[in-house]
């Protein structure tokens, strides 16, 4: 079963019931206008500071092969609603439009457009479900992991979480967003097979509790693998048996001139590293490395790097894979302008009793802002025929349109979003898998480096500016003050 659903990702069925009972609607009306439709985020996850953009390359993908097969159209027949007309025009779909997005990696905040669609009104609804699968889900994964490899002080992180993410599918999603977002391996072979992330693994506790002894254990994987012996000391006792162990297996090891390690899966991972470390000391192995586990966080990984735990590498499994406690990002997808059967384009704004869900009209561009020291200082949102200049000074206003405003002069600015489908067509063409993650990693960690510090702590961020020029302020008021007459 599993293999069927695999075969079928790229079905166009991929998309949520009601997306294919309104695209018949618009269809039978004869509604198939172009249209544009924004997606962006409501809140930063983690009460974070910023996130980062992911599963860029793999939604594009599934764009380009977006498509009803033949068993498609017949399930949908047998659903009894959809018209014989109707199916007959699902069975040439293809998605045809045109994606701007920002660069996959990249540092993302609340209420500005990451992605942003151009295409006929059905096209654009139908791959509402999938647009927002790809991005939600790995851009959680992605800024959870880069929270851990900051919180390490940008250390060796290890992605052990295959068991634990959501199916197969969540696994794969999972193990190439966190790559993205800072991890420098993963556990998941397949995931390194298919993306090109260097695969790593020590040994599990049944490894050694199939020998007579842990000593045993320890000396027939490091004659099996002496170049790569890291060994799993917490079995039995820690420092009763299982460190004074590894340093006899180890011994052996150097001195056929090789290293070994150590990894700690259960206890108090400060004691024990610190004891354990100064036993290495003791015994001469001051090249021995400490690896640890066990159910990590960034705040418990902080912790650890305040009290100079003597740590060199981190696995972290579930809190990264599945996001923690955070189970969703908050990516949404919103109609920002239509276009009438003479050409003319109308902007679309969403109303809520909720302000935060009031949406931005019209089309937009996101233009960051730099100083003269490269920092990132503010993203701004722009109509699209507004043109924003490094040495310009101008004021630009709070989203929610209230008195906050702020003036500003950069010395550099940077168009986000970036045309990556023209006509359904990668711009680019085809990018290897193994290449666009590497490409997204080397992103995520020059954005960050443009970021000031204050943005990225794990607790209590300061928030990042998000604004608005004056002329998309005046649109939006204009269609406030409408709605109340």
């Amino acid at each position: 079963m599993l293999h069927s659903i695999e075969n079928d990702k790229t079905s166009a069925l991929f998309t949520d019931y009601y997306e294919l009972t309104m695209a018949q609607g618009y269809w039978k009306q004869n509604m198939n206008y172009p249209a544009v439709f924004d997606m962006f985020f409501r809140r930063q996850p983690f009460n974070g500071g910023f996130s980062i953009f992911a599963g860029l390359e793999t939604l594009l993908d599934a764009l380009v092969n977006f498509t009803f097969s033949s068993s498609d159209i017949a399930y949908l027949e047998k659903q009894g609603i959809f018209e014989p007309d109707f199916l007959d025009y699902l069975k040439t779909f293809k998605f045809s439009g045109d994606v701007y997005a920002a660069d996959e990696g990249s540092v993302i905040f609340p209420n500005e457009p990451i992605i942003r669609i151009h295409a006929n009104l059905i096209e654009a609804q139908i791959i509402e479900g999938l647009v927002l699968n790809h991005i939600n889900f790995q851009s959680l994964i992605a800024t959870k992991t880069a929270r851990v490899w900051l919180a390490s002080g940008k250390g060796h992180i290890m992605e052990f979480g295959l068991r634990r993410a959501q199916g197969p599918d969540g696994a794969m999603s999972a193990s190439r967003a966190a790559y993205i977002g800072g991890a420098a391996g993963t556990s998941n072979t397949l995931a390194g097979k298919l993306y090109g992330i260097p695969v790593q693994g020590t040994m599990a506790h049944s490894w050694i509790m199939s020998f007579p002894s842990e000593l045993e254990a320890f000396d027939a994987y490091a004659n099996l693998y002496p170049e790569k012996s890291i060994f799993l000391i917490d079995t039995y006792d820690t420092l009763n048996s299982g460190i004074k162990n590894a340093v006899e297996a180890g011994k052996k090891l150097v001195a056929k001139g090789y290293n070994f390690g150590v990894r700690l899966d259960s206890g108090d991972i400060q004691y024990l590293s610190t004891q354990v470390r100064q036993y290495l000391d003791k015994e001469g192995f001051r090249n021995a490395q400490i690896s640890v586990s066990n159910e990590l966080t960034e705040e418990i990984i902080e912790t650890l790097v305040q009290q100079q735990a003597p740590i060199n590498s981190w696995g972290v499994g579930t809190h990264m894979v599945t996001g923690g406690n955070e189970a969703s990002f908050t990516g949404v997808y919103k109609l920002a302008a239509r276009y009438t059967t003479n050409g003319e384009m109308i902007p679309a704004m969403k109303f809520s009793d909720n302000p935060e869900k009031t949406t931005n009209p019209g089309i937009k561009n996101v233009w960051r802002l730099y100083d003269a020291d490269g920092m990132a200082r503010a993203d701004i949102l722009a109509l699209e025929t507004e043109v924003i200049l490094p040495g310009e000074y101008r004021r630009y206003y709070h989203p929610s349109i209230d008195y906050r405003q702020f003036g500003f002069t950069p010395a550099k600015v940077e168009l986000l979003l970036k045309k990556r489908l023209a006509a359904g067509e990668r711009v680019q063409g085809l990018i290897p898998p193994d290449q666009a993650i590497q490409t997204a990693r080397q992103t995520m960690q020059q954005q960050l480096e443009t970021l000031d510090a204050t943005y990225k702590r794990i607790l209590n961020p300061h928030i990042y500016k998000v604004s608005i020029t004056d002329k998309l302020k005046s649109l939006k008021i204009k269609f406030i003050e409408a709605r109340l007459k």
